[in-house]
């Protein structure tokens, strides 16, 4: 692979589906495999899509909602139990701040083999506006976003190709001036308008987050069922011309270029 790949691995939520999956994303270049959200059925869809994720290297987390987090411990434990030899290489797991008290809480919950698997974990809390250098080649760095308190968005940055995930957001024109001029924006698309909360994006709301931010192409994800009902393309449409492309779980894109 000469570029990056991005593979949608849960596009749904808590409304439990056979079909979609709670959050989960894939981003692969380089020595670099990370993992943005870790929710249900997540691992699942790892071993189903043939992903080798005894190689995965970062683990990100937007923020501390079950559904983008539930899969993490079983993943751990995979590492440890699931493949011999045991996973030995080290991994990093990445969160807002509050991370290391989630893992915390995990641990006293499921045991003390989440903390220290038999491999290293290296816990790093990002700020919004901090930068962490996933490799030589790599760059993340996180932005905040209107959900819960701890909430952010990930930048994802190698060469000149940019991916943003916005996770789990209310609108937010900050996000979108951050995200300005991505090649790829992996937007959340929760509910339809006759539905719509502060914490949450409408497709109007997914629309008018990509006409600000100009991205190349928007992959949209986060699907309550509610939202399948309307023709979410055309409204994204009603203010944005660009690609648009409605995830499914398993979905990737190959990032070409430096």
């Amino acid at each position: 692979m000469t570029g990056a790949r991005f593979t949608t691995l849960g596009t749904g939520t808590v409304a439990l589906s056979g079909e979609r999956s709670c959050a989960g994303y894939l981003y692969e270049a380089d020595d670099v495999r990370l993992l943005l959200d870790c929710g249900s059925g997540i691992t699942r869809r790892l071993a189903e899509l043939g992903v080798a994720w005894s190689s995965i290297t970062h683990v990100a987390l937007t923020h501390f909602h079950i559904d983008h987090h539930g899969d993490l411990p079983t993943l751990v434990f995979a590492w440890k139990y699931g493949q011999l030899p045991p996973r030995s290489a080290p991994l990093e797991l990445i969160g807002p701040s509050g991370t290391a008290s989630l893992l915390e809480r995990l641990a006293a919950a499921y045991g003390d083999w989440l903390r220290d698997p038999g491999f290293p974990i290296k816990l790093r809390e990002i700020a919004p506006g901090e930068a962490v250098e996933l490799s030589e080649t790599v760059r993340l760095s996180a932005q905040k976003v209107p959900h819960t308190a701890e909430s952010v968005a990930y930048s994802i940055e190698r060469g000149n190709r940019r991916v943003v995930y916005t996770g789990d957001t209310g609108p937010d024109d900050a996000l979108g001036d951050w995200a300005r001029e991505c090649d790829l924006l992996v937007c959340e698309c929760s509910l339809p308008s006759s539905m719509a909360i502060k914490e949450h994006l409408t497709p109007e709301q997914c629309g008018a987050l990509a006409a600000r931010a100009n991205p190349r192409h928007v992959v949209l994800t986060h699907f309550y069922p509610p939202v399948e009902r309307v023709d979410i393309r055309a409204l994204v449409g009603e203010k944005f011309s660009g690609p648009v492309t409605l995830a499914r779980d398993g979905w990737s894109i190959d990032l070409t270029g430096t």
